[in-house]
């Protein structure tokens, strides 16, 4: 079945047509992965190499990636609908294949690997552009240049071989004809500014300043992933820092990630959030900016990780009010999906004295052990009572009790119970 690759349109004759991405899940436990069935023929329909639509399902989705041209096999790690790729597909067709000006998916890649940029040409109505590089894909597409892509080496050899048969008159009958509608090779240079200089519209003045400015914008991009670590973790601080300031930081939340992604910081994400985001109040905040920590910590423990770094900060700059409070706020970043339930396990495993002084370390750690039990001692009764459990009704409520209170426990969490003198 086809459908529109602009799905916006809702014309049924619109003539730009792709085949319904097929997604094949396969394996189980943490060799889990989709293969993208049909990659290769809805690639081919959107004029980009089938790598390109896969790698930007692994940079959205945090998940890697595999490629086996030769098998057709387009892999993303991890289990994922259909649905769900279809829609993120949409969103790569909207950045990377549909013209700015008039919607059209018949646009061409243009790769200038000294400047680190990439130019957008559109056959259809005749629009030059460039790229906004912040995406990671980009990044991706620099390496990995479209096989036919003008100005590439192999064009070149042609050119310069096609150029060599006409001045020895080597070619065929056609080749010498001045007719011949390869005549222009001669003229069809690299340089986008040479096309422009011909047209003198404020239309064309307009569209050249435009690229000017992409190209300093991209260029600046480009030295930004050249810097240390600790430079481009400066920027991203002082990018999210900019954010809070100007009050945008409650819908930013998708702005931060590219930014992270961009300076390829994104796993440190989590500790700067947590540095810029949560005070004493940490409780409310969780809830109020869980949807910036989860873009981040979904499927990524290492940035599970540095949030637990980031909340030992925390509780060294308001060690007053938040020490007493640390099991109840490990179990609201664990209820609110923040951290893993293994993550938390490991990190209570190992006093470490990179965040804090290994004295505060070991307090945190001690105040954080009813919890560690608690999380400990479910596991183990959910494992011995699975048997059990399978056999009733996944919502039915489970009557706990523990010391001389009693509680409601939903199996949503496997009947857990959280005591409440903790």
């Amino acid at each position: 079945m086809s459908v529109n690759v602009n799905r916006s349109v809702a014309d049924q004759f619109y003539r730009y047509k792709m085949p319904r991405l097929i997604a094949k899940v396969e394996g189980k436990g943490n060799g889990i992965k989709t293969v993208i069935v049909n990659m290769t023929d809805v690639a081919k329909a959107l004029s980009r190499p089938p790598t390109y639509p896969t790698k930007f399902f692994g940079c959205e989705l945090g998940a890697q990636t595999q490629f086996d041209a030769k098998n057709d096999r387009f892999i993303v790690n991890g289990s994922h609908e259909a649905n769900k790729l279809q829609d993120m597909l949409d969103i790569f067709i909207r950045k990377f294949v549909l013209c700015p000006e008039c919607d059209n998916p018949e646009t061409d890649l243009h790769i200038n690997p000294k400047k680190q940029t990439i130019g957008n040409s559109c056959k259809a109505c005749g629009y030059r552009g460039m790229l906004d590089t912040r995406h990671k894909l980009c990044t991706f597409i620099l390496k990995n240049p479209p096989e036919s892509e003008p100005g590439s080496v192999k064009e070149k050899k042609e050119k310069k071989n096609r150029k060599k048969d006409k001045e020895n008159g080597s070619g065929s009958g056609e080749a010498g004809n001045h007719n011949d509608i390869d005549a222009p090779d001669a003229v069809d240079g690299d340089d986008d500014d040479e096309d422009w200089a011909e047209e003198t519209t404020e239309e064309a003045q307009r569209r050249r300043m435009e690229e000017i400015s992409a190209h300093a914008k991209n260029l600046t991009l480009s030295e930004d992933l050249e810097k240390t670590l600790e430079e481009r973790v400066n920027i991203f601080y002082n990018f999210v820092k900019q954010k809070r300031e100007d009050g945008a930081i409650d819908a930013a939340d998708k702005e931060i990630l590219a930014e992270a992604e961009r300076l390829d910081v994104t796993a440190m994400g989590p500790l700067i959030l947590s540095e810029l985001l949560f005070d004493e109040n940490i409780r409310d905040q969780i809830k109020k900016y869980k949807r910036h920590f989860l873009r981040f910590c979904v499927n990524n423990k290492k940035a599970q990780k540095y949030l637990l770094g980031g909340f030992e900060c925390l509780v060294k700059l308001h060690q007053a009010q938040l020490l007493s409070r640390v099991p109840v706020i490990l179990k609201d970043l664990y209820d609110a999906d923040l951290v893993e339930e293994d993550v938390i396990l490991s990190w209570a495993e190992k006093v470490s004295k990179k965040y804090v002084s290994k004295e505060l370390a070991k307090e945190i750690h001690a105040k954080a052990a009813p919890f560690i039990k608690w999380l400990k001692e479910a596991e183990e009764e959910s494992e011995g009572s699975e048997e059990e459990e399978a056999e009733d009704d996944e919502n039915v409520e489970v009557l706990v009790r523990l010391s001389t209170d009693i509680f409601i426990a939903s199996s949503s969490r496997l009947g857990r119970v959280w005591p409440s003198g903790i």
